[in-house]
């Protein structure tokens, strides 16, 4: 099977813009892999340009969260009222989860664009939290950006040596984002009375239909 690499020095931008795209749609794709290794291409072939790496790198992020967004509010919604109480998500629950993304959900999106997994469904369960549009485009688009000009710009400057690194802090962040994602579910079963009574003053009435 040809290599990111491969099919980057064959297609270029093309390849940068599927492969992240794709991945903001919830399908498991390395995209940051992609970003990555165009910009060291960028930084020692020449090949391609770095700033049009980004761009594109951040473009297709925003374009693909978004679909995966619309995907979560038009489908994973649905899902969550017709059979969550099959998995104990009750509407309560399912209320509290909508509070909560009305509150952090644009923290969670930005500090979801830089871990595995979390930037994969993102937007899918923005959107199947019913997160306000504004606000998520608002910090998909911030996220993206930060993402691909951090990424794109370490790579293009320290080339091939950004792999190693980036997967060292890759590998730490993902360990700080389970301990924080762990406590705060303790922190939710704890208080979930509680913050079921505040998403009940926040959201009054029955959940939306899809």
């Amino acid at each position: 099977m040809p290599s990111i690499a491969h099919l980057i020095h064959a297609y270029g931008l093309m390849v940068v813009a599927g492969v992240v795209g794709l991945e903001g749609v919830g399908i498991p794709v390395p995209g940051e892999t992609a970003l990555i290794v165009a910009s060291v291409i960028a930084g020692t072939k020449h090949e391609l340009s770095i700033v049009a790496v980004m761009l594109t790198a951040a473009g297709a992020s925003i374009v693909g969260r978004y679909l995966g967004y619309v995907i979560g509010r038009n489908f994973g919604y649905w899902l969550l009222l017709q059979y969550g109480g099959y998995v104990w998500i009750t509407e309560a629950r399912i209320k509290l989860g909508q509070y909560l993304f009305l509150r952090h959900g644009g923290k969670i999106i930005i500090v979801a664009q830089f871990v595995p997994v979390l930037r994969t469904l993102a937007g899918i369960l923005a959107g199947a939290n019913r997160m306000p549009q504004p606000r998520f485009l608002l910090a998909n688009a911030v996220g993206a950006v930060v993402w691909a000009t951090f990424f794109g710009v370490a790579a293009y400057s320290l080339g091939r040596q950004v792999e190693r690194l980036a997967g060292s802090a890759v590998f730490f962040l993902c360990v700080a984002t389970v301990i924080v994602v762990v406590i705060a579910a303790n922190f939710v079963r704890g208080h979930e009375a509680q913050l079921a009574a505040e998403a009940e003053r926040a959201l009054p009435g029955p959940l939306q239909s899809p």
